[in-house]
């Protein structure tokens, strides 16, 4: 199980995905006057950082893509299946994305002019974990297009 490169790559993504429970691993960090924000994004940006701990959605996305990545790292016996749950991973993954920059995006035109906002590391570590999904998807297939020609020789 370990010693297939596929799993390497999983636990990579898992890592990955995971250190975004950091408070040193923020998508954006605000500089200046946060004050002119209401309602909800006023609550996310209070503290000047957006990460996955503002909004109860990207801690979902992340908590089911930590546990799928878990998951999959286990199901190295069925192949398929282990395809399929990286296939969604990686949806998983696009929708962290696209979610975050969607809710970055309407706190950032509610912003008092000169306000500055820094994207961060934070968003490099979805891109990071579906590069690694990517190569171990490819790796799961070649072993089980493998399987599937030793299976053909009997």
């Amino acid at each position: 199980m370990i010693q297939r490169l596929q799993t390497l790559f999983l636990i990579l993504a898992l890592a990955a995905m995971s250190s975004l429970f950091s408070e040193s691993l923020p998508f954006a960090l605000i500089f200046g006057d946060v004050s002119g924000l209401d309602g909800q994004f006023g609550e996310m940006m209070s503290d000047g950082v957006f990460d996955i701990s503002d909004h109860l959605l990207l801690i979902g996305l992340v908590c089911l893509s930590v546990l799928l990545s878990l998951i999959s790292v286990f199901l190295f016996k069925r192949r398929p299946l282990q395809i399929k749950l990286n296939r969604i991973n990686l949806v998983l993954n696009a929708l962290l994305l696209l979610l975050s920059v969607i809710l970055l995006y309407q706190a950032y035109a509610q912003l008092a002019p000169g306000t500055e906002v820094s994207v961060e590391y934070g968003y490099l570590m979805p891109f990071l974990s579906s590069i690694f999904l990517i190569l171990a998807i490819r790796y799961i297939a070649k072993d089980e297009k493998l399987v599937r020609s030793s299976d053909r020789l009997r």
